[in-house]
């Protein structure tokens, strides 16, 4: 059964650039149509997609955050990688990565995924 785990620094300063890792186990990434996902709940609020990066290194973004947001993969390590610049406190929340190998596409609703991480919480402050 694939595994998730996020990872990330916690804290991090308006304006400066978040770098979180998704460590994949039980499972490769490059598995033909799976598709891996992050996936971001701020307080108070749903889930929101952001974007997916494919078995085959194809990406996809949420148009909202497409300027911004960068999502990259190490084969030899199975890890999914997430960059997002130009933080806000309103980018503060937990960080998900997930998958699901039925859907055979990068869907746009989380709810659509049976696979998660237990999630990074990210706080953007001074």
């Amino acid at each position: 059964q694939v595994q998730l785990q996020e990872s990330g620094p916690g804290l991090v300063k308006p304006s400066q650039t978040l770098s979180l890792t998704c460590t994949v186990s039980g499972g490769s990434i490059t598995t033909p149509h799976f598709y891996w996902s992050w996936v971001r709940q701020p307080p108070g609020k749903g889930r929101e997609w952001m974007g997916a990066i494919a078995f085959d290194g194809d990406t996809y973004y949420s148009e909202s955050l497409k300027s911004r947001a960068s999502i990259s993969r190490d084969k030899a390590e199975n890890t999914v990688y997430l960059q997002m610049n130009s933080l806000e406190p309103e980018d503060t929340a937990v960080y998900y990565c997930a998958t699901d190998p039925r859907l055979r596409y990068a869907s746009f609703d989380p709810s659509d995924y049976d696979y998660w991480g237990q999630g990074t919480q990210v706080t953007v402050s001074s």
